[in-house]
């Protein structure tokens, strides 16, 4: 930036004028076109603005006024037509700054001729050789034995020549690649570069391109590379993706080459070519978009001849989700879609997408409405169920179709709350798997409350009718192919909040109590004959012991007369309201026996429910611990157990464990983590990410365990090491689930990242299984901020 001259420098004749170092001299060069004296003599400064902040772009209408500043040992030149800057010499316009030995700098061509030391820093970027012939504005011309260095991806490298197109693309000759930190020593060489005969820049769509190409590793040259394109940046291009090759104890040997299309910036789609030695050929794609009203993604995958199962093997996806909105409300479209070919499928394709891995599979599709008090919907819902002979499961039934509607209105006066909702829905199942008939079910759930809200407590007593009629397309076991039953619920909600100062172990806090007592009451009604559509037990826990129903659906409405009696405490930061502890107990009182029950149900006649504990600890962000314990008092046993804890004491170090019981059911313990083994012999360094780091390399150990105690054995297993070496990171991870009752599925994946490249991975990628499987994964090198161009400022 220039200053104001002082009266010194003003009187020795322009040309040939030394000036001295620390007093560095800036000349405006572009100022209305004045002549350099008029310049030199002008007793008023350039005038300051104030900005909130620096900016990372420069406007194009505002980067063809910027001024050229120049300084060096010695200036020389003609106003508005020429400058020579010798030694130690600097240029400045916008956001690129030229270093060198020597700079002749030509007005009207805007032409940089340096040479000697030459060193450009363009936005962040940064360019080193001995000669350097550009037009400054429009970025054009060439650099000779030039080094280079990019900002975006660190990556940097050697040519003999680079070619500026213009501000934004550029060619570099016979060339290097890489993001290793460059060492001090002579004999440097990276840990990975790829060398090119020509290697092509395009800043704008942030894509590189190399031509005759090498990708070495270690010294040791992986493949030859015709061409190839990579990011300089995590922005989306088209192109082959890096291939996989797996090793899968049921399909064998696989290879798999993606090819990635950039339709647009809000679509794009992926092709999937598969060979695996022990099933044949396999194609799939993807079809992602995102529009501003909806958005949603199609998929499918086929292999024409099986060889192991001898016959065709498809999958396909599909979801969607969309809102319109309109004079008369918002208009909704949601799919969700999913089919396999086969029984085995989910077995057989572990690397397929986790919801093709499950065994019940939804086809889902509604048409929703929603006003300001109303909303509607129509939905049709059909399962496939794929069955297992040693593990058979009931399909659940099909809605074929759903018609719902429902009004609470806003303003209803005296405070009270109402709702009405109105259903039918078709019931459609294979008899022979339900042993029940099919079925049309409506029902009508009107409800009408008034909240009493006090900043010490609250008192909510509620009124409900829930009447229901069935159509069956068969008789029942009393002959009747219709019924219907009615039924009223009254409840009474209650709470209390006290608060009071305490102090735990040195630390201040607002503890709160908060007493809680819920009654219900519902008649009897005998529901034996109806058959169960959509209704299954509620769990026992925290959000369900202060409910109504002890049932969720429609079909099984409890005869309840009880009281939960419940209270909790809670530690909370004075200061900013966070949960550092939180305790609770509950129990439900039964003054009478609940006889409606699921089929081959008993009644319940116990007085007193299991009591249920709870206990949620913060003490520390790192530290946190959360338990529930179903507690049998007559017994003094515990019926269901869930106990879980977790250490995080900064990135990549997270340890998890888990304890889980349910008497006479299954016992489970759980473990997963991410940690650094240099901790394990006392290499406590600074980690490479997020962002990237210098020095050696680290590794970590990350997995999941999941152990039955019942029967002895793991479960499932998720064991990996990661090595990050600053540029590249290397994974090997070993993946056993279970498939079946007596059968699990196991690969071997691996994984060579190379930070800002590309990644070569053998089996599916790692990445998705850690992320999947590990409780709070962190990718090595998740990119934080985008770096800015000021951190290369010079």
């Amino acid at each position: 930036m220039s200053r104001r001259p002082t009266p010194a420098e003003q009187n020795p004749p322009l040309r040939n004028r030394p000036v001295p170092r620390p007093l560095a001299l800036g000349v405006a060069l572009a100022c209305a076109g004045l002549p350099w004296a008029a310049l030199a003599q002008s007793p008023e400064a350039p005038a300051l603005r104030t900005s909130p902040f620096l900016q990372e772009a420069i406007p194009a209408d505002v980067r063809t006024q910027l001024p050229v500043f120049v300084r060096g040992d010695r200036i020389s030149g003609q106003a508005d037509v020429s400058a020579l800057i010798e030694g130690d010499a600097e240029l400045r316009r916008g956001d690129t700054v030229i270093h060198a030995d020597r700079v002749d700098y030509q007005l009207p061509e805007d032409l940089v001729r340096a040479r000697g030391q030459v060193r450009i820093n363009r936005a962040g970027n940064v360019y080193e050789g001995t000669e350097l012939d550009l037009r400054v504005e429009a970025f054009e011309g060439f650099f000779s034995d030039a080094r280079y260095r990019f900002l975006r991806t660190a990556a940097h490298g050697d040519a003999t020549r680079i070619d500026f197109i213009d501000r934004d693309r550029a060619v570099v000759h016979n060339a290097t690649y890489t993001t290793c930190e460059r060492g001090d020593e002579t004999s440097w060489q990276p840990d990975w570069v790829l060398r090119a005969a020509t290697i092509r820049i395009d800043n704008e769509e942030q894509v590189g391109s190399a031509e005759n190409a090498v990708l070495e590793f270690k010294g040791v040259s992986l493949l030859p590379i015709p061409q190839i394109s990579f990011p300089l940046s995590d922005k989306r291009k088209s192109g082959l993706l890096p291939p996989t090759v797996g090793l899968d104890s049921r399909s064998g040997l696989e290879y798999a080459q993606p090819y990635y299309w950039n339709i647009a910036p809000n679509r794009d789609a992926t092709f999937n070519a598969a060979v695996m030695s022990k099933r044949g050929v396999s194609l799939g794609g993807e079809f992602r978009y995102l529009e501003r009203d909806y958005s949603g993604q199609i998929s499918t995958d086929v292999l024409p001849n099986d060889n192991l199962r001898d016959r065709m093997r498809w999958n396909f996806a599909a979801q969607h989700k969309g809102v319109i909105e309109t004079a008369q409300g918002g208009v909704g479209l949601n799919l969700n879609l999913y089919r396999v070919s086969d029984d085995d499928y989910w077995r057989d394709f572990r690397r397929a997408t986790q919801p093709l891995r499950q065994r019940l599979l939804p086809g889902d599709a509604m048409l929703s409405w929603a006003g300001s008090d109303m909303t509607a919907r129509l939905r049709a819902l059909k399962w496939q169920t794929l069955q297992d002979p040693l593990a058979p499961i009931v399909p659940p039934y099909d809605r074929m179709p759903q018609l719902q509607w429902r009004y609470a209105p806003t303003q209803l006066g005296g405070g009270l709350d109402a709702s009405l909702e109105l259903d039918t829905t078709r019931f459609e199942a294979a008899r022979e798997r339900t042993l029940q008939p099919n079925a049309q079910r409506s029902y009508a759930l009107a409800q009408i409350s008034r909240p009493f809200l006090a900043p010490g407590g609250f008192v909510t007593p509620r009124l409900q009718l829930h009447s229901s009629q069935y159509q069956f397309d068969g008789p029942l076991a009393n002959g009747e192919r219709s019924a219907s039953r009615s039924l009223p619920t009254f409840s009474l909600d209650s709470g209390l909040v006290f608060e009071r100062e305490a102090q735990y172990l040195g630390r201040h806090f607002l503890q709160t109590l908060e007493p809680r007592a819920f009654y219900t009451y519902t008649p009897f009604r005998d529901q034996r004959l109806l058959p169960v559509y959509d209704t299954a037990a509620n769990d026992f826990n925290f959000a369900t012991i202060y409910t109504e129903n002890a049932f969720g659906g429609n079909d099984r409405i409890a005869d309840n007369n009880l009281l939960t009696l419940g209270v909790t405490t809670r530690l909370l930061n004075p200061a900013t309201g966070a949960e550092a502890a939180r305790f609770g107990v509950a129990q439900r009182l039964r003054f009478a026996d609940q006889n409606v029950t699921l089929p081959n149900g008993a009644p319940v006649s116990e007085r007193l429910s299991d009591l249920l504990l709870g206990a949620g600890i913060q003490w520390v962000p790192q530290w946190g611990l959360d338990a529930t314990v179903q507690y049998n008092p007559k017994t003094n046993t515990s019926m269901r157990s869930t106990v879980g804890a977790r250490y995080t004491p900064g990135n990549y170090r997270t340890v998890s464990a888990a304890y889980r019981l349910q008497r006479g059911t299954s016992e489970q313990v759980d473990m997963g983590w991410q940690w650094p083994l240099n901790d394990l012999w006392g290499d406590k360094g600074q980690d490479l990410g997020p962002g990237r780091g210098q020095g050696g390399g680290r590794w970590y150990s990350v997995g999941r365990l999941n152990f039955s105690l019942q029967d002895r054995k793991l479960v499932d297993t998720v064991v990996g090491l990661e090595y990050d070496g600053c540029c590249w990171i290397g994974r090997v991870v070993l993946e056993r689930l279970q498939s079946s009752v007596i059968s699990a599925n196991t690969r071997l994946l691996f994984q060579l990242e190379f930070v800002g490249f590309s990644r070569l991975s053998l089996g599916a990628n790692p990445l998705d299984t850690l992320k999947r499987n590990v409780p709070r994964y962190q990718y090595l090198r998740e990119q934080v901020s985008t770096p800015s161009r000021f951190s290369q400022y010079d």
